[in-house]
């Protein structure tokens, strides 16, 4: 029987997650056996149909808008997630649906290189945007003892607005991370609202979105002399992480919990 894996969320037509399992099925020999497909759902309310026309159903990928309300569909969270508030995988094991955070080891792992090739650790960064892929990037920013704040467009209690930044404030981080999907293909002339003149060599600029693979938000960061990473390196990294839950959990989930 054919074992099969995907993608939910919505819109999903700027996914490169189906070719890249595509690919590695093929390239590792197993591609008679697995396969990847992308599964857009307009309402999280289709899942659970979605599974039950599955049967050969392994894991499924999440991305925006579905990684914080899809753990109410789950019967178990890593401990990762549960803390994190966010769901990005998901093993179908002994009958039961499991959630876990990969986006926390390919961000994790993907920063590391990109902060110790562009002038050492963080110590204060903005994060745009506050849903699911930004709880997941405070969870690694707090472990690796990252001041942050938070940046939206309708700020809660402790966070900023992005019309509260100002020359004062970006000059006092040196890592801002947009988790919006602004930018994204295809609407390619969008960008968070930041004052972008106020940025210079002293700023490390880092985008989740990797499609394009260079957004406004890091052209206008670089035209200012800040280095700056789209989330290429990050969705490799997470995409191989489910792949061994989905096929070795038991060692990931130990990665999962130690990952602080």
């Amino acid at each position: 029987m054919m074992t099969y894996f995907g993608l939910i969320g919505y819109p999903l037509s700027h996914s490169f997650s189906e070719s890249y399992f595509t690919e590695k099925f093929s390239q590792e020999g197993i591609a008679d056996r697995f396969r990847y497909e992308t599964y857009p759902l307009a309402q999280l309310t289709e899942l659970p149909a979605l599974i039950a026309s599955k049967p050969g159903l392994l894991g499924l990928n999440v991305t925006i808008p579905y990684k914080e309300a899809v753990m109410a569909y789950l019967d178990e969270l890593s401990p990762a997630a549960a803390e994190i508030g966010a769901v990005n995988t998901i093993l179908f094991k002994d009958g039961k649906s499991i959630g876990y955070n990969t986006d926390v080891i390919g961000f994790q792992d993907s920063l590391d290189a990109f902060l110790m090739a562009n002038g050492g650790p963080a110590s204060n960064a903005l994060i745009l945007g506050t849903g699911g892929a930004a709880k997941g990037i405070a969870w690694v920013l707090q472990n690796k003892g990252v001041h942050f704040d938070h940046v939206s467009r309708t700020p809660l209690a402790g966070q900023l607005s992005y019309q509260d930044l100002n020359e004062e404030i970006c000059s006092g981080v040196d890592l801002i991370v947009n988790t919006t999907p602004l930018g994204m293909s295809p609407n390619i002339e969008t960008c968070p609202d930041i004052p972008y003149h106020c940025l210079g060599k002293g700023h490390r600029l880092y985008d989740l979105v990797y499609n394009p693979a260079e957004t406004l938000f890091l052209k206008q960061g670089r035209a200012q002399g800040a280095a700056t990473l789209n989330g290429l390196a990050m969705l490799h990294g997470q995409a191989e992480a489910a792949w061994s839950i989905w096929t070795n959990h038991e060692d990931i989930a130990r990665k999962d919990e130690g990952i602080r």
